[in-house]
């Protein structure tokens, strides 16, 4: 039976501008969600793809400069070790490790294994129970944020030890750029200030 996709341009346009090595990977799990779940919807959040299900957000993928990234939303509720794990380390947004080849992948019937039980949390309607300690909480770093920071050697390295607050409020000044222009400056600026170990708002710290 064909299944018809329900492509987003946007989502094309992403695998499009991204890197040579990652369009194979982005284009098979685009592929695999939309046979697992023909019903997806797919969305661009965060600068990045997000594949939502019965109103709410299901898996996301990303790519960076050396390799791609995926997760499934509700990653804490599901059963298996590897990303019950992965989302307890809240190391990064990806669930599956570094992707830099399709070789990295877990098999097709684990995808699809994954796939189905992440819909049948959101066909259940069950919810991530937020934690009161902001601190746990899941902070997603924008992709093309986080890219720049990759390519600054030592700074992606201080910016993931900072705290949850260091990270929120730099992440929160560049997501409310009203243009592209100015969301580039503010990057360029956090790297400059990151690099240094400076805050968001150093400036008015008390010293």
């Amino acid at each position: 039976m064909l299944i018809k996709m329900n492509f987003n341009s946007k989502v094309d346009e992403f695998i499009a501008k991204s890197a040579d090595f990652a369009k194979p990977i982005l284009e098979h799990l685009r592929q695999i969600v939309h046979e697992t779940c023909p019903e997806v919807e797919e969305k661009i959040k965060w600068s990045m793809p997000f594949f939502d299900y019965k109103g709410e957000m299901m898996c996301h993928m990303a790519a960076f400069n050396q390799h791609c990234a995926f997760g499934f939303w509700k990653a804490i509720l599901m059963k298996d070790a590897v990303l019950l794990a992965a989302a307890q380390s809240e190391q990064s947004m990806g669930h599956l490790g570094r992707i830099t080849s399709l070789n990295d992948l877990p098999t097709d019937l684990k995808l699809i294994s994954y796939i189905r039980e992440a819909m049948e949390l959101n066909e259940k309607g069950i919810k991530v129970s937020k934690p009161k300690d902001e601190s746990k909480k899941e902070l997603i770093v924008p992709s093309d944020f986080h890219e720049k920071l990759e390519e600054n050697g030592e700074v992606i390295e201080i910016f993931e030890n900072a705290s949850y607050s260091f990270k929120k409020e730099y992440v929160m000044w560049i997501e409310e750029a009203k243009t592209e222009a100015t969301r580039f400056k503010r990057m360029e600026q956090a790297i400059e200030w990151i690099a240094d170990g400076k805050g968001r708002n150093w400036k008015y710290e008390t010293k």
